[in-house]
């Protein structure tokens, strides 16, 4: 067996997968420690794809594994709080599989160019609903774009010189510059709002979050936070997803409690809703002594409902997760109306899902809880891919989050 695995130089395969895969994910983790570079990110992103074009096949099958696992090893973490922990490792396994497969499919050729091709089509592509894979999101902090056409002019000016056998072999490189910001065929401008908008972010630990016990700590610090902001100046102030750990519409204590604050300082909040059967994440909008509520659209997969056949979803459920529902949702986006100007609300995993950007959107509100998988680079993963969906867009995202990622993000 051991000279099988070294006449086959199988290490070498396994060695140049780890490190394209470093490639591929290092702005991640860069962005992570806080290290922005855009040359760095640049020349790494431009590596990366290329170790995809040209690295043998085996070699690219080992890539998939390592990116699965560089960008995804963090699902697991949440099915502990479901009681379901010791199915963290195979869910991590799971992904790392998942992305074998997915990039596996570069492995059916050598070709650059149909390699090339094939990148282009998997850009489209959303295995089990996850979007989080977007192959342009390694140039959003770059010189380069994050437009389809500019992957595509990526993947040209990387892809022509193997077939140049002259001396004019990497003059297509400068296609590269086609694919820069500056040179956008679109022009997307992004705003900021006139109000005065505080996000708040907070560090509640998951586990501690749903206790009974939890409750009024919780209610001491928004009625403080609320008093601060008003002081400050605020025109509104917004909490993370389910900041409130209760079926707001049955604490009407609260809500008139929520309401009469809301005449000096407009409240945007997370909660819960429950309308018999169903349950719904939302956000609660509390303005001028009125509130209305708006509801999650999209559903995080696996976290939320399983995306799979019904007597599958039902098997799941009751198997792994004692019988919960899979959780219900809006059926289009749903905009705040807030002192005049209209925000588009996005309820954590909906921020970075292209559903949320449709029709005449200039704001976001966007809350979320990140205390699910912490610690980890799930946050910082997540800040990218609202950056990514911004600048495409030309959005300003107001984040507020528990367990990191609030600010404004453009």
């Amino acid at each position: 067996m051991q000279h099988f695995f070294y006449n086959n130089k199988l290490y070498l395969h396994i060695i140049r997968g780890f490190i394209s895969a470093i490639l591929f994910s290092a702005f991640i983790y860069f962005e992570h420690y806080g290290i922005t570079v855009k040359f760095i990110n640049t020349f790494f992103g431009l590596l990366a794809i290329t170790s995809l074009l040209y690295l043998p096949k085996r070699s690219v099958l080992a890539a998939g594994f390592f990116i699965g696992l560089f960008w995804f090893y963090w699902i697991g973490y949440s099915f502990k709080y479901n009681g379901v922990g010791y199915l963290a490792p195979f869910v991590t396994l799971g992904f790392a599989i998942i992305y074998t497969l997915f990039f596996g499919v570069l492995a059916f050729t050598d070709k650059p160019y149909i390699r090339a091709l094939l990148l282009f089509v998997l850009s489209f592509i959303e295995p089990m609903d996850w979007n989080w894979m977007q192959i342009e999101l390694l140039f959003v902090d770059s010189y380069l774009g994050i437009y389809k056409y500019q992957l595509a002019l990526i993947l040209a000016s990387l892809t022509i010189p193997f077939y140049i056998k002259n001396k004019y072999k990497f003059l297509p490189l400068f296609i590269l510059v086609l694919a820069t910001p500056s040179l956008s065929i679109y022009s997307k401008e992004q705003k900021d709002t006139d109000l005065k908008i505080k996000l708040v972010a907070t560090d509640i630990k998951q586990d501690k979050k749903w206790l009974r016990s939890s409750l009024d700590p919780t209610l001491i610090f928004a009625y403080k936070e609320m008093r601060k902001a008003i002081q400050q100046g605020y025109d509104v102030i917004v909490f993370p997803e389910s900041f409130f750990p209760i079926y707001m519409n049955q604490n009407p204590r609260i809500i008139d409690q929520l309401r009469q604050i809301s005449y000096d300082i407009t409240i945007v909040t997370g909660s819960l809703y429950y309308e018999k059967p169903n349950n719904y994440n939302v956000t609660y909008l509390f303005q001028n002594g009125e509130y209305s509520f708006a509801k999650k659209l999209v559903l995080v997969p696996f976290g939320e409902y399983v995306p799979l056949p019904k007597f599958a979803q039902d098997f799941i459920n009751d198997t792994f997760f004692a019988g919960q529902a899979d959780f219900k949702t809006a059926e289009k986006p749903s905009d705040l109306i807030i002192k005049g100007e209209k925000f588009r609300n996005a309820i954590c995993y909906e921020a970075t899902c292209s559903e949320i950007y449709e029709g005449e959107v200039d704001y976001v509100i966007a809350t979320s809880n990140n205390a699910w998988f912490a610690p980890s680079i799930e946050p910082t993963l997540q800040k990218l891919l609202m950056q990514y969906y911004a600048r495409k867009n030309g959005v300003t995202i107001y984040h507020s989050a528990n367990y990191k990622g609030s600010g404004i993000i453009k």
